[in-house]
């Protein structure tokens, strides 16, 4: 099974965050530059809360909020799941799926190192899946040779 730390292997490992102070429509704005659908919540370098396209939409748009006036601290995620490097993606997507949530923060050692999506995640599952099929057809068909 394929870890966390493999499939940062093969990501991107910029980490952008937001501030509890920062306005809902600078998040917006980072995630929309940084094409991502969340962001963690960091004050003074820990780990506070989640922000999510989703939020702003159901918290801020569907309530008619001004984003400009309203903080990132007063429409996060406070009870953040988060993963460790050594969780294999499997058990990630068992508390996505538990959890009906999109992204996972990465922590090491009360740090957070970097976050993951559920797209991240089912694409490292998927080409897992491929290089066993891969192997299992060149087995039968080194089988069927002999």
């Amino acid at each position: 099974m394929i870890s966390v730390a493999q499939l940062f292997e093969n990501k991107d490992q910029d980490v952008w965050w937001a501030d509890p102070d920062d306005s809902v429509f600078d998040a917006v704005k980072l995630m929309d530059s940084k094409d991502i659908g969340a962001l963690p919540v960091l004050h003074q370098g820990a780990l506070v809360g989640l922000i999510s396209e989703r939020d702003c939409a159901r918290q801020v748009v569907l309530s008619n909020r001004p984003s400009s006036e309203v903080k990132v601290k007063d429409i996060m995620t406070r009870n953040v799941y988060y993963t460790y490097p050594e969780q294999n993606v499997d058990e990630c997507l068992g508390v996505m799926t538990r959890h009906h949530i999109r992204h996972l923060p990465v922590m090491q050692s009360e740090r957070m190192i970097g976050m993951i999506s559920i797209g991240d995640v089912v694409k490292t599952m998927l080409a897992e899946q491929q290089i066993k099929i891969e192997e299992l057809e060149h087995y039968i068909t080194w089988e069927e040779s002999y």
